[in-house]
């Protein structure tokens, strides 16, 4: 059987806004300009970033020379890989951040000469005006430009949402 048009509909609208979502992740660059090289404070660095979910956090370093961590608060207070999680050393590596938590990053060898940080990733914020009503509900009480006008209106996200609710709304039949 075949699923309904609202199913599809539905679908189709949560697929948009989830990849609306990705293509409005940052990406944040390491050390900005300096890279990850030992004796640079990491922490005033991260420490002037906002980090949301799905963001990246990029790490630009020579390649063969460094390499980067994941590890637990343990590890990094330690400057030991025995906790870690991930490991890269393309000396070009975009990691997600995919999880509201502090992640915490190292290089071994040169961990105890600052090449470390920790980050905060927070939950992505709601969209402007998400508390009074869903975005499908919105739209059949007021049309297609609803969308648009729960995720901000303006933007990519704002025309992303519009084009996705004009589009179900000539579906359904609105």
């Amino acid at each position: 059987m075949a699923p309904s048009r609202p199913s599809l509909l539905l679908l189709l609208s949560v697929s948009l806004l989830a990849a609306a979502r990705l293509a409005a992740a940052t990406d944040h660059i390491v050390g900005a300009h300096l890279g990850w090289n030992p004796n640079i404070n990491y922490s005033d660095w991260a420490n002037n970033q906002t980090f949301y979910v799905n963001d990246l956090i990029s790490f630009r370093y020579q390649k063969n020379t460094y390499r980067v961590f994941e590890v637990n608060q343990t590890g990094y207070d330690n400057c030991t890989t025995d906790s870690a999680v991930g490991n890269w050393s393309s000396g070009k590596d975009f990691i997600l951040l995919d999880e509201p938590k502090r992640y915490y990053f190292i290089c071994p060898g040169f961990c105890f000469n600052g090449m470390k940080v920790s980050v905060v990733v927070h939950p992505l914020p709601s969209p402007p005006g998400s508390h009074n009503a869903s975005l499908s509900e919105h739209s059949k009480i007021h049309g297609s430009g609803a969308a648009a006008s729960l995720l901000g209106g303006g933007g990519f996200l704002g025309s992303l949402a519009a084009t996705a609710a004009a589009i179900s709304a000539a579906w359904i039949g609105i």
